[in-house]
């Protein structure tokens, strides 16, 4: 953590919710554009707030500006509960953008792996209820989960990136979802699931977008 890092609790369906706010530097922003609430890859494969895709989302999102939430789902670390195949883990989502991302203000959500698949199905379930600014999925964990489509209007601030030699979550089950969407996907020549080597340029992909 950094200096701009603080621990929170918050409270979930299933009991406390563990969670990091990262903030950007104040005497760079006068103050933050919105809020971004990311969420962490498969728990039951030691996903936790702190995966390094996780991290180098939120420093993307606090570089452009804006508050970076980060939490641990059901069952991880000091959060209550135990896992529930997507389902609780999407309730745990909704409640950290309910305590943390006032509904006036700019929401950015994000995901990495089983991550992407929460956040593209809390972008389904919020999509009529508040304007969402910005989205990122990474590594979309398609070939393991039913991931919802991205709601069209949604398309020009959505990113998602993957990489080209992911063995985890094979490229052609990413474009088999996005195909019928016509969903952009950035694909990372040789990325593999974790970026190993390439999170300096994941973040930039990050920044560029968001900042755009």
């Amino acid at each position: 953590m950094n200096s701009q890092t603080q621990s929170l609790t918050l409270q979930g369906p299933a009991g406390a919710i563990e969670a990091l706010l990262d903030l950007p530097e104040a005497d760079l922003f006068e103050a933050p554009h919105g809020s971004a609430v990311i969420a962490h890859p498969h728990p039951q494969f030691g996903g936790t707030m702190t995966n390094k895709v996780v991290q180098t989302i939120a420093r993307a999102c606090v570089q452009c500006g804006w508050r970076a939430v980060r939490f641990n789902f059901r069952g991880v670390g000091a959060s209550a509960g135990h896992y529930d195949e997507g389902r609780g883990e999407l309730d745990d989502l909704l409640a950290v953008v309910a305590q943390q991302a006032p509904a006036d203000r700019p929401l950015l959500l994000a995901g990495f792996s089983f991550g992407a698949f929460v956040a593209a199905s809390a972008i389904a379930r919020l999509h009529a209820e508040r304007p969402i600014a910005a989205a990122v999925l990474v590594g979309t964990a398609a070939s393991r989960f039913v991931v919802p489509p991205v709601p069209p209007e949604l398309h020009p601030r959505t990113l998602v990136v993957h990489g080209e030699q992911d063995d985890t979550v094979p490229l052609a089950s990413v474009m088999d979802w996005a195909r019928p969407q016509s969903l952009p996907v950035t694909v990372v020549p040789g990325g593999e699931h974790f970026f190993h080597g390439q999170l300096p340029l994941l973040k930039s992909l990050v920044v560029r977008h968001v900042r755009a």
